[in-house]
């Protein structure tokens, strides 16, 4: 078995049941152009089963674009059929200004993190609510943190400077990882996203429902149809000085 198929099996066997095939293209570079996303079927013939469950792995394909310019953002504006095809897209803003128009514009589904290097800007309030409400999440890479002390340091300290704004939502914690060994396993990640300054739920949401939302975010940007997500609301408590109607009434009496 190959080394790209290697990384892709390995998460499944420590705890993880979708992966997603990273497509990054850096407009920095050479003029690259957007290809169709590769086939989970060009890899394997018959899709591998999760260990401990009996339905097969999923497979996901992710494009990834890393703007400096305003003009790279043109692209998503584009009607490029194989921007469609992909299930989650990802923007990696390099300046303030751009990142500021990704979270208040761009029809995209992540936002990644610089996490090697010192960020250039802080973050603001105004443009990360408006991420939130725009249902658009922010990503943190952990492969750099157990890669490199120097990274490591960076790591942690963009994390603590985004969780001061953002409170923990709307994060998702993924490895970008290119060998199997810079994989870890769900637990292992749960504990790192304490270190980037995330609560106990917000770290087990950044690595299970948080990512389910980026999915269905993608569903709907390529559709054009909404996804309704119901949330039962906790009864107010008597503890909280909120007396039922009738406990009220009786009171009043």
């Amino acid at each position: 078995i190959g080394p790209t198929k290697l990384t892709i099996c390995l998460p499944f066997l420590v705890g993880y049941s979708t992966v997603a095939i990273n497509h990054v293209i850096d407009f920095k570079e050479k003029k690259q152009e957007i290809v169709k996303p590769i086939s989970p079927s060009e890899l394997f013939p018959s899709l591998p089963i999760v260990q401990g469950k009996s339905k097969p792995i999923k497979i996901v394909t992710r494009l990834t674009l890393v703007v400096s310019d305003p003009s790279h953002c043109n692209v998503l504006r584009s009607t490029s059929t194989n921007i469609r095809l992909y299930d989650i897209i990802a923007v990696f803003p390099k300046t303030e200004k751009l990142f500021h128009v990704a979270c208040t514009n761009l029809d995209v589904d992540l936002i990644c993190i610089n996490v090697t290097e010192k960020l250039p800007f802080y973050f603001r309030r105004p443009p990360v609510n408006m991420a939130i409400d725009r249902g658009i999440y922010f990503e943190l890479l952990y492969t750099p943190a157990i890669k490199d002390s120097t990274m490591r340091r960076y790591t942690i300290s963009n994390a603590l400077s985004l969780m001061q704004i953002c409170k923990g939502k709307n994060i998702i914690i993924s490895s970008a990882a290119e060998r199997p060994l810079e994989l870890r396993g769900p637990y292992d990640v749960a504990n790192l996203g304490l270190l980037f300054g995330l609560s106990e739920s917000d770290a087990k949401a950044a690595i299970s429902t948080n990512c389910r939302a980026v999915l269905l975010h993608g569903e709907t940007r390529k559709t054009a149809f909404g996804v309704v997500y119901t949330k039962k609301t906790p009864r107010a408590s008597e503890e909280e000085g909120v007396l039922p109607v009738r406990k009220k009434a009786k009171t009043e009496v």
